[in-house]
Formats: C-alpha cells, sequence, structure tokens
C-alpha cells in the first residue's frame, strides 16, 4: 500500500544509489540515540497493541475500548452530569484564562477581478479574547434576557448562524436555563429552514445580520409562530420589511435586560441528565432533513468518549473553530476544548489561510495568526490543502521537487514503521507546516472518508497524526476515533470509552459477523452517548434505535464495518442508498433515479456516487428507438454499440437527463455529470438486477469498476 502512495521522481539511478546509500548511513548512525532518547518506542508498543475487544466470544458480541471494558464511560468530572455544570465546573477551575478568541476587522474592501467579478476582501486584526469568567457572564445574562422575552424552561428556540464566539455564548445559555436549541446549519435550503422552524414550533431564533438579510427575510413569512429575531451582530440597517409582530433585537440588548432582570425564583428552571439539550437537524434522504434530540446526558458521555483519544489535552492547546457548529463534529470539538481549559479561537473557511479567498493578498489568515495546536477538517478541506500543496511542489526547480519527494518517500518508510525524522521535518516539511500555522499536534478528521493517500500526506508533511473518527448525529458524535500513535491508513480505530459497537448480519448484503478473516455486518453503536430520537417522529425512532434486555440503547447506523484482530473497524459498505459527497451534500441514489426513470429515452438508470468525489455519475440503459432517433437527428451514423459508445451521445443523452432533473427540482449536485450507455439491456440472467428487476448496486458497481474509474479521471491500466 506504501508503495502505491509514493511519489514519483526523476533522479539519475547512480545518484539515487548514492543517495539512498547516505540515508542508510545516516539512519544506522542515528538509529541507537533516537532509540534510546526518544518516547516513539512505546508509541510503537502502543501501535501494536490491541485496542478493543469483544466483551464475550458469541459471533455479534459487543467490542469495547479496553480502557472500558468492565463499565463505559459516561461522566467527565464527577457530578457533572448537565453541559451547565460542566461549564461552570470549568469557569471555576479556569477562571481568568482565554476561552473564545475573534480577530477585529481592520478594513474591508472590494477587488475587481480581471473578469469583472468583485471578491470581498479583508484585513484582519488580532485576536482579542473573552475568559471563561466573561463568556459566563455573558451567558448567564443572555439567558435571563431571553426570559425577560418569554422563553420558558424545555421548550424551543432556534439559532441559525455561522460559526463565531456568539453561537457558543448562546448556546450555553440555553443549557443554564434549560432551552431546547434548535439548530440547523447555514447552507440549508429555504425549504428545509421552513420545516425546522415550523416543526419546532419556535418563537425566537437568532442569527446574524447577513444570514438575516440573505435567508430569512424570504422565509419570514411561512413561520407563522417566530415573534423575535436576535442578531448577534448588531442592528441590521433594513428591518421594515418585516412582517407585523416579528421584533428584531440585538443580542446586547438582549443580555442588557438580562443583567437588570430579577432572577430570585431561577433555580428551578435547572435541567436534569435526561432533559433535551439540543435539537439538530440533519440532512434527510427524502429531502425533509430530520430533528435529532441529543440529551446533556449523551452530549457528556459523546465528549467524554472524544477527550480521553487527545493526549495531554488541556490549558497549552487552541484550536481552530471553522466548520458550522451546527454540525455535531464542531459543537462535540468545542464542548471537549471548553471542558479542559482550551483556547478556541474562531474563523471561516474563507479566512483559514494566507491563501484563502477572502484574505488580501500580504495579510495574515487566521492560522497563521493563532498558531493552533488542534484542528479538525472535514476531508474536502484535507484535499483542498493536499492539492495546493502538490500543485507548489510542481512549480519548485528540479533539484527542489526532488529533494522534497525523497524525503516525503523516506519519511512515509520510516513512519510506517512507527520512527519520527526530526530531520526532514525542520529542514524539509517546515515550510508546509506553516500552512497550518506551525503549531497542529493532533489534526481530528469526520464527516466522511478520508482517502488513505491524503491521510499519509498529512501525516508526513504536518508531522502529525491525524486522527480519522466515526460518529452520527445520532450517537452524539462518538462511535470511533483512531488512536494518535496508530499510523494505519483506512481505518476509524477502535470504540471510544463511551460506548460499545457490535456487528449485525446483513443477509442482503451479504455481510455475516461470522465472515473470516473479519467479521462483517451492520454498525451498531450502544450507550449513554445513542439520542433520545428523532424529533416528533416516532416510526423512523423505533426503526433506527432499539433498546435491549438491559436497557440499553442501540443505534442501527445503516453502515456496513469490519472489525480487525486489534478491535479497530474499517467502515466498508453503506446499507442505505444515502451517499454523502466530498463535500457533505447527502445524495439520495434511489430519488435521483426515480426522477430520470420515467423518460422515454431511458429504459434503466444506475446512479452512482462517491464520499470521495464532488460528483454523481451514473450508467444508463437506453431506449433502443429512442436513442437511435437522437442520434440520427444529431447525424451521427454508425452501429448501436458504436452510438452506445460515442462520447457525443453521451453528451447528448446527459443534456436529455439534466433537463428532466431540473424539472424534477433536482439539487445541482444530484445531477448525473458523467454516465455511461451500456448496450445490453440488465436482466436477472445478468445478474445486474433482482427477479423484480431491483437494482444490485454491489454487483453493478463491480461491474462498472473500469467506467467509474474513467468518469472520475482516474489512471485507467
Amino acid at each position: 500500500q506504501a508503495a502505491k502512495m509514493k511519489l514519483k521522481h526523476n533522479i539519475n539511478p547512480i545518484l539515487l544509489q548514492f543517495i539512498n546509500f547516505i540515508i542508510f548511513v545516516y539512519s544506522f548512525v542515528t538509529y541507537i540515540p533516537w532509540y534510546i532518547f526518544s518516547g516513539s518506542r512505546q508509541a510503537i508498543a502502543k501501535a501494536k497493541q490491541v485496542k478493543a475487544k469483544p466483551v464475550n466470544n458469541k459471533p455479534g458480541g459487543a467490542y469495547r475500548s479496553v480502557n472500558s471494558l468492565h463499565c463505559l464511560a459516561s461522566v467527565l468530572y464527577p457530578g457533572c452530569d448537565t453541559l451547565d455544570k460542566v461549564f461552570k465546573y470549568a469557569k471555576t477551575k479556569f477562571k481568568d484564562k482565554k476561552l473564545l478568541g475573534t480577530r477585529e476587522i481592520l478594513k474591508e474592501e472590494d477587488e475587481i477581478q480581471p473578469s469583472g467579478k468583485v471578491f470581498k476582501k479583508v484585513i484582519l486584526g488580532k485576536y482579542t479574547w473573552l475568559s471563561y469568567e466573561d463568556v459566563y457572564i455573558k451567558a448567564v445574562n443572555f439567558g435571563n434576557g431571553l426570559a425577560v422575552l418569554g422563553q420558558q424552561p424545555k421548550t424551543n428556540i432556534a439559532i441559525f448562524c455561522e460559526t463565531r464566539a456568539e453561537w457558543m455564548i448562546a448556546a450555553q445559555a440555553c443549557f443554564m436555563c434549560n432551552y431546547q436549541l434548535v439548530t440547523l446549519y447555514a447552507t440549508l435550503g429555504g425549504p428545509a429552514i421552513v420545516h425546522g422552524l415550523n416543526e419546532t414550533e419556535v418563537t425566537t431564533i437568532i442569527t446574524s445580520k447577513e444570514l438575516m438579510q440573505t435567508k430569512l427575510k424570504e422565509i419570514v413569512s411561512q413561520v407563522p409562530l417566530l415573534r423575535h429575531i436576535i442578531t448577534v451582530d448588531g442592528k441590521p440597517t433594513t428591518w421594515s420589511e418585516f412582517p407585523k409582530g416579528v421584533i428584531v433585537h440585538t443580542m446586547a440588548s438582549v443580555q442588557a435586560m438580562g443583567a437588570k432582570a430579577d432572577t430570585g425564583n431561577k433555580q428551578q428552571a435547572r435541567p436534569v441528565p435526561s432533559d433535551i439539550a439540543v435539537i439538530m437537524y440533519t440532512s434527510g434522504s427524502t429531502g425533509v432533513p430530520k430533528g435529532v434530540m441529543i440529551s446533556h446526558c449523551n452530549i457528556i458521555a459523546g465528549i467524554t468518549g472524544m477527550a480521553e483519544r487527545i493526549p495531554n489535552l488541556g490549558e497549552k492547546d487552541i484550536y481552530i473553530g471553522y466548520l458550522p457548529l451546527a454540525h455535531v463534529l464542531e459543537l462535540s470539538a468545542e464542548l471537549v476544548c471548553l471542558s479542559h481549559g482550551c483556547r478556541i479561537g474562531y474563523s471561516s473557511p474563507q479566512t483559514l489561510a494566507d491563501q484563502s479567498s477572502k484574505i488580501k493578498k500580504g495579510s495574515k489568515g487566521d492560522v497563521t495568526t493563532l498558531k493552533p495546536t488542534l484542528m479538525a477538517a472535514v476531508p474536502e478541506i484535507m484535499d483542498r490543502i493536499y492539492k495546493n500543496v502538490m500543485n507548489k511542489v510542481n512549480e519548485m526547480t528540479s533539484f527542489q521537487r526532488n529533494l522534497f519527494i525523497l524525503a516525503y518517500n523516506y519519511k512515509m518508510e520510516q513512519i510506517s514503521k512507527g520512527y519520527t525524522t526530526p530531520l526532514c521535518d525542520s529542514l524539509i516539511f517546515r515550510k508546509v507546516r506553516m500552512l497550518l500555522g506551525g503549531k497542529i499536534r493532533v489534526l481530528l478528521c469526520g464527516g466522511a472518508p478520508l482517502s488513505a493517500a491524503t491521510q499519509r500526506f498529512m501525516n508526513i508533511c504536518f508531522c502529525c497524526p491525524v486522527g480519522q473518527g466515526y460518529g452520527l448525529t445520532e450517537s452524539a458524535g462518538a462511535g470511533t476515533i483512531t488512536e494518535v500513535w496508530d499510523y494505519t491508513t483506512g481505518r476509524v480505530g477502535a470504540p471510544l470509552v463511551c460506548c460499545e459497537i457490535k456487528l449485525m448480519n446483513w443477509e442482503e448484503g451479504g455481510y455475516y459477523n461470522t465472515d473470516k478473516p473479519y467479521p462483517r455486518g451492520e454498525i451498531l453503536i450502544g450507550g449513554q452517548n445513542v439520542t433520545v430520537g428523532y424529533y416528533k417522529n416516532e416510526v423512523r425512532t423505533k426503526k433506527d434505535f432499539t433498546v435491549d434486555e438491559n436497557g440499553q440503547r442501540w443505534l442501527h447506523t445503516g453502515d456496513i464495518g469490519e472489525f480487525h484482530q486489534d478491535g479497530c473497524l474499517k467502515i466498508i459498505d453503506r446499507k442505505k442508498d444515502l451517499v454523502k459527497l466530498q463535500a457533505g451534500e447527502y445524495v439520495s441514489l434511489g430519488k435521483v433515479e426515480a426522477a430520470l426513470k420515467n423518460l422515454p429515452l431511458v429504459d434503466n438508470i444506475c446512479v452512482y456516487a462517491s464520499s470521495f468525489h464532488s460528483y454523481v455519475i451514473g450508467f444508463v440503459v437506453p431506449n433502443q428507438k429512442e436513442l437511435a432517433e437522437l442520434a440520427r437527428k444529431k447525424g451521427f451514423k454508425g452501429t448501436w454499440e458504436e452510438i452506445c459508445n460515442s462520447p457525443e451521445m453521451e453528451k447528448e443523452v446527459l443534456k436529455v437527463l439534466a433537463e428532466a432533473a431540473m424539472a424534477a427540482n433536482l439539487e445541482k449536485f444530484e445531477i448525473p455529470v458523467k454516465i455511461r450507455l451500456s448496450p445490453d439491456p440488465w436482466t436477472p440472467e445478468t445478474g445486474l438486477v433482482t427477479d423484480a428487476f431491483k437494482l444490485k448496486r454491489k454487483e453493478l458497481t463491480a461491474y462498472y469498476q473500469m467506467d467509474i474509474d474513467r468518469m472520475y479521471g482516474k489512471n485507467v491500466k
């Protein structure tokens, strides 16, 4: 596997022999001092250890982390069983320490591009910080102010806002006062936002000026119960367009009301562990998002499990927050930091690095200013960094490029043996490391699978472990995370100390927990982190969650996994036909097929998507009469095979599909970008469809593997 990921160089073979000899001598001479003085020996030993074991010898028995075999962990600090208690504990312990940081905007300017487009650019200053005490007081005042506006404990309140300090302050206020926080991500479309706000019957929404103007303005009239809009960043310029009965407040004015309010009778409103803390909306397969009800004890169990996988987590750490806080990965990561005395500096994908789109050339991006030690990333962002660096490597002089490639390949070999390479790190990779500020010690990755090549690249160039995690909103984000000294690729690690995982047979897919060499099956997660269910959706809750004879809740994830000998999990398939694209959008393959199946031109269609790519492709069995007619119209002559194999005809059919997809209101990312026309029909005899003519996705994928590689631009041998 490592050989596949090595970079290619063009060095004279004799020179290469000489270089390899020097490397060999260097490795030999430095091995003994390294072996004596470095902590890597323990790391190698730890990497080889068994990380999780089944609790019994029955097939399908649950696997637990070796650190929680007898009892699953569920509480971070003794007695802190709700989120308000966790924050109060942290505030007492880390009182004047910095907690939330925001960069001040020094200047905004419009930059006109050669194409005539206008790009907004910003020049940002230093980070200004709020201490634990500051954040606590702001949250208390905001919570009391919301009570003045009529917010009752155990009722819903919505937040629809970019990731920023005020989001966390508002969330902490809700946790203290036992308001149920409804989160919607800023990228959801209008109808999905309306659905979430109306289903949860919120009367108040917390938002920003920009989102109010761009997203909320058009839909306010469709949310009849809405009474208050609170903007976190000052007064909007125009607010005459809002319907009667909706009042716009600023966060500061609500905090001022709260500071004045009489709070003598506040004590009884405190939450208990089973109370709902967050109702988090996630994109659903049927187009309507589902609200996942996450209780205080669910979140605390989840962050207890996550924190255990980050060694030496504490006051020296700085975390950079830029992913959507409405996503369980980011919210959990920030709550882990807040409970351990780490600082959180806020950022955004547009201002993250010096090269980011909103940063004016020559001024500093957020990572350069903040120099974070911890960062969470989604594969799409990591892939973008990987491509940027590789483009830079290709622009180097031949000497520099070959030096980089030799160091890269040398370090890859060393890492796979568990060794470190301090010389390469300081001489060659320091520059790349500076792209993320130069101080990152752990990169957490979740949300979609990370390709082995990108993970290896991150390990090598950023000189730090990449922890891959697996979890769902329904499991409060917790499931598995790889240990920092585990440098294998393609796996998601062992179960966290807060939960256990078992594999259930899935007969249709042919996966069994008795399979050799590795047990395989549908992944079920059990533990205190498994959430309460879906909001106002009893049917779906009963389908996805079960309770066993010991009263333990289990989540049926719909993902297929296998357990390796050391107790680490690998995700190998998906039970449902719901695929998450690289950028995080969900595509329901069945929905896209249903929209395109009834075209006269289409006899049958199978849509395919991969989490490693950003677009959808498809295989089409065209209707012979219709396609022949289309070919005649376009003046294309040839046999049936030639018509089907013609790139020109593929393009023509794609146009027809795209029109139909638009008419069926499919999202842009759901429309197939490339297709393969199949000259042969799919029949049960071919093994590509069932007797009921249902698609067999696994078989179709195997049958068209070369076409899939071609359509995703891989080099086909």
